[in-house]
């Protein structure tokens, strides 16, 4: 088969792309931007273009695969709907490749990254193996895909922006949290929520649906969905309740195997206990339905990432995992590249790099930063992600951001939008009261960075901040060795 790929550096889409390449399909594509991911595709094989050039498109297309991010009137989109050409959209690509699997997809506004990732390593490093889809660069694997045409499971990470999961119908489905994001889609957080519990709905009727405690709660604190009578879905006697799920207009779980999870709190299914921070690494206790894990470890992890580690093991463990596999996969975790990504860890220089965009994931980032080196001087810099999301959250970025020592931000970064008047970085900064704060463009940062001296520099945004980070890395690398 012929494949075609609009956005084909798109994280998502180039591990699709890798995928067909690897199976001995004909590959290529076009990228706004050349990055060092779409570097990688070349170099593996994989013909990219980085011009909207209809005159550029292959003769023999079977198959054009785009992603919502890309504008409507993108020429080559324009050629190939003229041409007649079967046109998918990503993610039912990835519903198509998935079928017949035992698919686990990973859900939720923040935290599926590195949970779907943890997990493929875990099953990865056991006798089960899996297959994977996912949404960063695994640091274990050097890839965001893995292929194992052995095994029946097939890790994903399910994007509910475009309501883009609802194509999948997974074995087991994790949802991590369900804030507010993506409004210009949904509307309404109420409408969010419903396509999330459409997604947990479409779980295999004996498969497994595992929930972050309170994850369907509205913004008033009032549950979204029932829980049905008792809450332990471990151990239900379905007859009494059976004829609740069948009136639709219910907002309820028809999966019968619901585990909840959380990092802190007693009532779940699976909980983390006594966690403890030795020298940067994090160990935590395990409680789960059939007994206590003592000391897991995590090599080098945001506080954050015991939450995660939490939903990996309940997944884990439904697989078949013994509670060695289970320790082994977890010490041996990397994380992926941009998710609290230490860039430098020395004595007197600590440089973390992080994806984070959203005003809650900049708080539990920082925190974790807080956690882990309580005594240091932190220096964040971020890069806002879309006008409208800056625009949505400003008071909540200004307040996050107090977290810091100091602030540097630099411009907006647009991706899919056009400005929004009055709408900037500074919007921001005024909105913070007394702390030193700037605005600087990516060069102005590789020189003010040095000069304010800081112990801890954390880069933060989700936009191509990520191509200031090896520069960064670099400059702070000098600043140690001239010392």
């Amino acid at each position: 088969m012929n494949y075609y790929f609009i956005g084909i550096g798109g994280i998502g889409m180039s591990a699709l792309a890798r995928f067909f390449h690897r199976r001995g399909d004909k590959v290529s594509g076009y990228d706004r931007t050349p990055s060092p991911l779409t570097a990688d595709l070349e170099s593996e094989g994989i013909a990219v273009h980085y011009d909207d050039r209809p005159d550029l498109l292959p003769e023999a297309i079977d198959l054009a695969i785009y992603t919502p991010a890309v504008p409507d009137d993108l020429g080559e989109l324009v050629e190939l709907r003229r041409r007649g050409v079967r046109i998918e959209k990503r993610s039912q690509v990835l519903g198509e490749v998935t079928r017949g699997k035992k698919c686990i997809a990973v859900a939720g506004s923040h935290g599926k990254t590195t949970t779907s990732t943890l997990i493929a390593h875990l099953l990865s490093v056991a006798p089960c193996g899996c297959s994977a889809f996912l949404g960063g660069i695994s640091k274990n694997f050097g890839s965001n895909l893995v292929v194992d045409c052995k095994s029946d499971y097939v890790v994903v990470e399910a994007d509910e922006y475009d309501r883009s999961f609802l194509q999948l119908h997974p074995h087991i489905s994790v949802i991590t949290a369900t804030d507010p994001d993506h409004l210009d889609i949904y509307g309404t957080h109420e409408a969010m929520m419903d396509a999330y519990l459409q997604f947990a709905n479409q779980v295999d009727s004996d498969g497994h649906l595992v929930v972050k405690e309170g994850a369907f709660a509205k913004s008033d604190g009032e549950p979204y969905i029932e829980f049905g009578p008792h809450h332990h879905h471990e151990h239900h006697d379905h007859h009494d309740h059976e004829d609740e799920h069948d009136h639709h207009d219910e907002k309820s779980f028809r999966c019968h195997n619901v585990h909840t999870y959380t990092a802190h709190g007693i009532e779940a299914d699976y909980y983390a206990i006594n966690v403890r921070n030795y020298r940067g690494d994090l160990f935590f206790d395990l409680r789960t339905p059939d007994g206590v894990l003592f000391d897991l470890e995590l090599c080098g992890a945001p506080l954050v990432n015991v939450e995660n580690a939490v939903a990996a093991a309940a997944v884990a463990l439904k697989c078949g995992l013994d509670q060695y596999q289970l320790r082994n996969g977890l010490k041996t975790f990397q994380g992926v590249r941009r998710r609290f990504d230490y860039r430098i860890r020395e004595k007197d220089l600590v440089y973390i790099d992080d994806y984070a965009h959203h005003p809650e994931e900049i708080r539990s980032t920082i925190e974790s930063v807080r956690y882990l080196y309580p005594e240091k001087r932190i220096v964040g810099i971020f890069q806002p992600h879309l006008y409208s999301r800056t625009r949505d959250f400003a008071d909540q970025f200004a307040e996050v951001l107090q977290g810091l020592d100091e602030i540097v931000m630099m411009p907006i970064y647009p991706a899919r939008e056009k400005p929004i008047l009055g709408v900037t970085s500074s919007m921001v900064l005024r909105k913070i009261p007394s702390m030193s704060k700037y605005l600087c463009t990516a060069d102005q940062v590789l020189e003010l960075i040095p000069a304010l001296c800081p112990d801890v520099v954390l880069t933060l945004g989700a936009g191509d901040i990520d191509r200031l980070v090896p520069r960064l890395e670099a400059t702070l690398r000098e600043q140690i060795l001239n010392e």
